[in-house]
């Protein structure tokens, strides 16, 4: 009783949502899947880990949602630890893991109240949670269908319903939108959206897709080999590539072309390449000179000026585009 007021306490005072603090995670040995990751989360804020499959995004979410356990390192949500407390860790978060959970030849309607009961959540307070979620949602005409009826979409949206019903403090969604067609998933990003304007609830969202990142997340955590490489907003991830991008095509190595720009000082440490394509970042001030020292460097290459995006940070900060 004296610790659920305290963390209540220090809640209201601002502490992390979620607190991460030298988390890892090796198996057998050698096979380092998270290394040594910091990271905090605000209350109410929705968190992005950006990375690739491999990257240590899923195994993260699994250490914090009691699934995985650390090999070392502190994890914390609410205040309750995930190693030693794991059952007050759980009350106060719910998950979408990629994997469907759903019992398919169960109705949607029986799903939610399987898990209600499960999570022990009031019953008057199930029926009014529930006609909330299901309006929201736009499952009232599915919603006494059985699962196994549902197309992919309206499983995913049956299912971030399903983690709401328990108010949870913190919301896990492991990529979610993964195997989805083009327009169901821009529905489901919109309805994703649509959360914080109806709850002060946490969010941590786990994707390889740069616009979900982008669209969605407060902060992102560039994850790459299981480290952390760069933690920001999108708009600060980007703003570091400076004002523009020139993009310079060669023929013939690129490493050697690159390695010229270098010993020229046209390319500086946060110029990257990709195949035959160099990347010089360009502040305004700069560009035409730049622009004419490549001309003169590399009189055969073909150059394109544009904004710098999310991609392109990734690209810089690990050497290797983020595949879809």
């Amino acid at each position: 009783m004296g610790m659920t007021h305290s963390l209540n306490a220090s809640l209201l005072n601002g502490s992390p949502a979620i607190d991460v603090r030298g988390l890892t995670k090796t198996y057998d040995g050698d096979v380092h899947a998270v290394r040594g990751i910091d990271f905090t989360v605000a209350p109410g804020e929705v968190f992005g880990l950006l990375g690739p499959n491999g990257a240590g995004k899923s195994t993260t979410v699994g250490m914090l949602t009691t699934t995985i356990r650390p090999t070392s390192g502190v994890a914390r949500l609410a205040g309750y630890d995930v190693a030693t407390h794991p059952l007050e860790a759980r009350r106060v978060s719910s998950v979408v893991f990629q994997e469907s959970v759903l019992d398919r030849s169960l109705t949607g309607r029986r799903n939610l109240d399987v898990h209600a009961r499960l999570w022990q959540v009031d019953s008057h307070a199930h029926q009014e949670h529930l006609a909330e979620l299901v309006e929201g949602f736009d499952l009232g005409d599915i919603l006494d269908r059985p699962v196994d009826t549902f197309s992919g979409g309206q499983r995913r949206r049956l299912e971030i319903a399903r983690a709401l019903l328990s108010s949870p403090k913190v919301l896990f969604l492991d990529e979610p939108t993964v195997g989805l067609d083009t327009r169901i998933r821009h529905e489901l990003l919109d309805l994703i959206a649509g959360l914080r304007r109806r709850t002060d609830m946490t969010t941590l969202l786990t994707t390889h897709y740069l616009d979900e990142a982008e669209r969605l997340c407060d902060r992102i955590a560039v994850m790459h080999s299981g480290a952390i490489v760069a933690l920001d907003s999108p708009q600060a991830l980007v703003a570091r590539l400076g004002d523009d991008l020139l993009e310079v095509r060669v023929e013939g190595n690129a490493a050697v072309s690159f390695a010229l720009l270098r010993s020229r000082n046209v390319a500086g440490v946060d110029a990257f390449t990709l195949g035959s394509t160099i990347y010089l970042p360009l502040a305004t001030a700069s560009a035409p000179r730049t622009r004419a020292l490549v001309e003169q460097l590399l009189p055969t290459s073909t150059m394109l000026t544009r904004p710098p995006t999310l991609d392109d940070v990734y690209l810089h900060l690990t050497g290797d585009a983020l595949a879809a």
